[in-house]
């Protein structure tokens, strides 16, 4: 690999570009309109406009991406996350184009990318799945049979959703039966697929992830994240690993992970998500990610393991530098996603331009960011300023370190979390590491918040 293409924006094209220069790789950063002094455009050795600010006629075009990397001579495409990286057909038209693609194969994503396919996946490898319909239902009959079987409440999913999006949950017959048509229709705008299936849904449940890597030969897993603290089913805050669990359900469930990287001969950097019932001490698989996830850095914190480093590696050709026993885990990591949104207007996106920005420093904490001060937030992509992550040797540690950090931001000219993060941590669920996946949301509904 001697020149990158990173086909995304912000802080993990930032991370891409820093990662391929240290190995001595050239760098081409893509940018729109809205991006043109971005950070990562001016840290990447090349640059190269693709389009107007909306995501859909630059950062979504395939086309015009593919084409800038055949034109500046790049060898390689690094897809980031979001946009594009979850895209089989994106893979394959960078394969077409003789470019390696920094990810699992087009293959292996579309697989992954339908949910109820990547169930089917996962019951094959003997991985654990939530008790429901062995692939997409056709009609209201048949989602009653199956939730009735699986036991209400249950939740209707989008199969080619993802990403906590195209989900409804319905406690009985009558609701599944008014949300099913619903659903299928929503599936069919938002994801291009209505197809849609039925799991049990798991009051309380924790989200746990697990971090795994292959070369196609060779699999491992990287431990587990915690990812229960969500707002509208959106990763808030990231732990490595997660507080309380069980020593024999961690060993189960990243075991899971690898068999389930395995049978699909995985290459790269994903990701096995799994739902935790800690009342019947089961997990379950949820779906599995084919990119880098954006709470990586967690990971990193605890194994000392460049993840982005390692993928650069993989994808050129290279097998994992690394064994299963190369794996230690050292201390706790927490990482805060810090946006851009004003938590007192219901969390409204906050676009505008930065006129002060003092993010936290000081032992063991690390910033991701593709921002500065006299930066634009601009109203037409997501609204992630800074990841804020830190490293502690136990989790008190980590969760004070965190609350001190999150004092020391002073951002002007946009209104962000930072405020509401921090009060999150002064919660006594959280101290505690006593939380799920909608105790957040509960939280907020309750005044608590603000």
């Amino acid at each position: 690999m001697r020149k990158l293409l990173v086909a995304n924006r912000g802080e993990i094209a930032v991370r891409v570009i820093r990662a391929a220069r240290e190995l001595g790789i050239g760098t081409v950063a893509v940018y729109s309109e809205a991006d043109q002094d971005a950070l990562h455009v001016k840290l990447a050795d090349e640059r190269v406009l693709i389009g107007p600010p909306a995501a859909s006629r630059s950062y979504l075009n395939m086309d015009v991406i593919v084409t800038a990397a055949v034109d500046l001579g790049a060898d390689a495409v690094h897809p980031g996350y979001g946009f594009l990286s979850e895209r089989a057909e994106f893979a394959e038209k960078v394969a077409a184009a003789r470019l390696t693609f920094v990810g699992p194969s087009a293959e292996t994503i579309r697989l992954m990318g339908d949910k109820a396919r990547a169930r089917s996946a996962a019951e094959a490898a003997g991985v654990p799945t939530v008790p429901g319909s062995n692939g997409p239902v056709d009609s209201v009959a048949e989602a009653l049979a199956e939730a009735e079987q699986a036991g209400y409440p249950v939740a209707v999913k989008a199969a080619a959703g993802g990403g906590g999006r195209g989900i409804r949950v319905v406690a009985d017959a009558a609701e599944l039966t008014e949300a099913l048509p619903v659903a299928m229709a929503e599936a069919q705008a938002a994801f291009g697929s209505g197809l849609v299936y039925i799991e049990r849904f798991v009051p309380n449940a924790r989200h746990i992830e697990v971090q795994v890597f292959g070369d196609g030969q060779n699999f491992v897993h990287l431990g587990e994240r915690e990812c229960s603290m969500q707002r509208r089913r959106q990763k808030v805050i990231e732990e490595a690993g997660a507080p309380g669990l069980p020593e024999d359900v961690r060993t189960a469930m990243t075991e899971a992970a690898v068999a389930l990287a395995k049978v699909s001969g995985y290459s790269g950097a994903g990701t096995v998500e799994f739902l935790y019932d800690p009342a019947r001490g089961e997990f379950y698989f949820i779906e599995m990610n084919t990119r880098i996830q954006v709470e990586h850095p967690v990971t990193e914190m605890v194994t000392g393991r460049d993840l982005v480093r390692e993928q650069l590696t993989v994808a050129s050709g290279a097998p994992l530098s690394f064994a299963q026993p190369d794996v230690e885990f050292r201390g706790h990591a927490i990482e805060v996603r810090l946006n851009a949104e004003n938590p007192d207007f219901g969390f409204m996106p906050s676009p505008g331009v930065i006129s002060s920005m003092r993010l936290p420093g000081g032992p063991f904490v690390r910033i991701d960011s593709g921002f500065g001060p006299g930066s634009e937030i601009s109203p037409f992509y997501d609204s992630l300023l800074a990841k804020i992550v830190i490293w502690a040797e136990d989790r008190p540690a980590a969760v004070a370190r965190m609350a001190r950090t999150l004092d020391e931001v002073e951002i002007e000219g946009v209104a962000t979390t930072a405020g509401f993060l921090r009060r999150v941590t002064d919660v006594a669920e959280f101290r505690e590491g006593r939380y799920h996946t909608t105790f957040l949301e509960d939280w907020i509904a309750g005044g608590a918040g603000k």
